[in-house]
């Protein structure tokens, strides 16, 4: 029982592949019927042998042997045209089967929660994507035919090598279990070690990515020694375990050619035994081995087969474990559509996963009302970012309710929850695109030219951009490297200014910039802010100095709510940071004076 569930657990994975390669049944059938041609024609090779060395060579007609002849090279030619219709069938189902399948598993990654990616590395998520795809499409688009094709021919050959010479043919019947027992017996042990050298490449991958990503930073440390050696480690763990996944193919073909091989030539012998005594005519022994030489050929194809389709279940199920991943943050059955309004924290509980017993929002409690301007300000660890994490469900805190305009947003479909929000990031996104693309990006709409234009205007974007070769567009380089901080966050400006959303999430905005760029981008700010519901997150406090209120953070509470010159006048935590701050900036004035 348990051999039989430890088979069918090792064939599970490529069955999951059935519902793509059968997403086109009439590729599918054609491919079939292709392969089904090119195997017939090629077991009837030994017929039309056995015909020309039996009759065409026993009289003196020579019309006979050029008429045996033709039928050899007219099979030959069914062959050769079967064989090319099999070869771009089987391709053609391998590239769309692969291409559906990166699309799911990109789509499906797309729909991840924060959950899963503060675990997971987008390194190895990427090898998954892209390595584990190209084994499959190698496997479907090539192995799986080869597989078909040589199982066709060893069941033709061996029923033709029955009907040639039972004889003959009952010595193949104690050779097949020495084949088959190795075959299914390292066939395991090399999957399990194809698997394994595949997540040690996807760890060198999320490695490799990670650091390419911040090849400056290492720069500057001078740490490219250090990073070489942890990458190399990587690198040699994973060729340790494709070396042991190579080894135990290689074991496996020694064993698989030496018995198939070892059989026929004791075939031959006992066949070469019968002709001598007269038993057997010469052309019915050259027939019967040929189709052993068909049969052995397949079976050791088969070997390396097994291997293939061994290493495509491993990466299938690497796959099919991201498909299968299940998102902490999802849509109800019957979601609720939620629109813009009043914001209200109540008994909001709440600690990131995997540390339940370090809470970062404690009963926080607050509201917020359509057209108001809050902001948050409070010591690193206070539980800022948290709230707005929760606010669009990245993720959905443990106890408590938070709702929009009276309506809890856990009912609410995430994806047209976010469409309320521009968010302002203290570090904004930058894509590998054009200055217009990136002010465009995540918009469902398509915008003119000059609605782009507009936009950046608004943002004090203009100036620069125009000043660009290209101008909108300009590429920009990867995160936009080619650019600087105060205008990576003018192109954020630009983007929520067209994305139009009714309530503003700004998040440090000008906490990394210059005094010119923080004035800049100030004055975009308050035109992105007129008319908006606007939640600010700052460390600057002559950037809040505006807000309707202040919500003043600590330990996950709010211990002081009030305007600037009221928190000052109470003494609190504000007017301590307040302090700080400003007398520190009088002082940095006074020393450039």
């Amino acid at each position: 029982m348990a051999k039989a569930e430890k088979k069918n657990r090792s064939l599970a994975p490529l069955r999951l592949l059935m519902p793509y390669i059968f997403r086109d049944k009439g590729l599918v059938i054609a491919a079939f019927i292709a392969l089904i041609t090119a195997s017939a024609a090629t077991l009837t090779v030994p017929i039309a042998l056995r015909n020309v060395i039996g009759n065409g060579f026993s009289g003196n007609d020579p019309s006979k042997i050029d008429g045996y002849f033709m039928a050899m090279i007219g099979v030959v030619g069914i062959l050769a045209i079967a064989s090319a219709a099999r070869y771009y069938f089987v391709t053609k189902i391998g590239e769309r089967t692969v291409a559906a399948i990166r699309k799911d598993v990109f789509a499906a990654v797309l729909h991840f929660d924060a959950t899963y990616f503060d675990a997971a590395r987008t390194g190895e998520v990427i090898s998954r994507l892209t390595a584990d795809t190209t084994q499959i499409k190698s496997a479907v688009g090539s192995t799986a035919s080869v597989a078909l094709r040589n199982m066709l021919l060893v069941i033709g050959a061996v029923f033709m090598m029955i009907y040639t010479s039972w004889q003959l043919s009952s010595l193949v019947v104690f050779v097949i279990p020495l084949i088959i027992i190795p075959l299914v017996a390292f066939g395991r042990s090399v999957r399990r070690r194809s698997r394994k050298a595949q997540d040690r490449l996807a760890d060198a991958s999320a490695y490799a990515t990670e650091m390419v990503g911040a090849v400056r930073t290492i720069q500057s440390l001078s740490a490219e020694e250090s990073v070489r050696g942890y990458f190399d480690d990587n690198v040699n763990q994973a060729y340790d375990a494709a070396r042991k996944s190579i080894s135990a193919r290689a074991l496996l073909t020694m064993i698989l050619i030496f018995l198939v091989f070892s059989s026929i030539v004791i075939i031959l012998w006992v066949g070469a035994r019968s002709v001598v005594e007269g038993t057997m005519a010469p052309e019915l022994l050259i027939q019967f081995l040929l189709y052993a030489v068909f049969a052995a050929g397949a079976l050791g194809a088969l070997s390396e087969v097994w291997s293939e389709m061994q290493q495509t279940a491993g990466a299938t199920e690497r796959l099919m474990e991201l498909m299968a991943e299940t998102p902490c943050i999802q849509a109800p059955e019957k979601p609720i559509q939620i629109e813009q309004g009043a914001i209200e924290f109540n008994k909001v509980g709440f600690s990131y996963p995997g540390t339940p017993d370090k809470p970062i929002l404690k009963e926080l409690t607050f509201s917020i009302a359509p057209g108001e301007t809050v902001a948050i300000v409070g010591p690193s660890g206070a539980g800022k970012s948290t709230i707005f994490s929760l606010l669009t469900r990245f993720y959905d805190p443990q106890s408590g309710v938070i709702t929009l305009n009276n309506k809890d947003i856990k009912k609410a479909n995430p994806e047209q929850l976010r469409t309320l929000f521009g968010m302002v990031p203290q570090e904004p996104i930058i894509f590998n695109g054009t200055i217009a693309d990136n002010i465009s990006f995540g918009s469902e709409y398509s915008f003119t030219h000059d609605d782009i234009a507009k936009a950046a205007k608004a943002a004090r974007a203009d100036g620069f951009i125009e000043a660009m070769e290209g101008t909108y567009e300009a590429r920009v380089g990867e995160r936009g490297i080619t650019l600087s901080g105060g205008q990576k966050q003018r192109l954020a400006i630009a983007r929520a200014l067209l994305r139009n959303a009714p309530i503003l999430l700004l998040d440090e905005a000008t906490s990394a910039l210059d005094a010119e760029s923080e004035a800049h981008v100030q004055e975009a700010l308050d035109r992105l802010m007129q008319g908006r519901t606007t939640l600010i997150i700052a460390h600057r406090l002559a950037t809040i100095l505006k807000a309707d209120r202040i919500l003043v953070m600590d330990e996950g509470k709010i211990i002081e709510e009030g305007t600037h010159a009221s928190l000052v006048k109470k003494g609190g935590l504000y007017a301590r940071l307040a302090r700080l701050q400003f007398d520190m900036g009088a002082m940095k004035q006074n020393a450039a004076e």
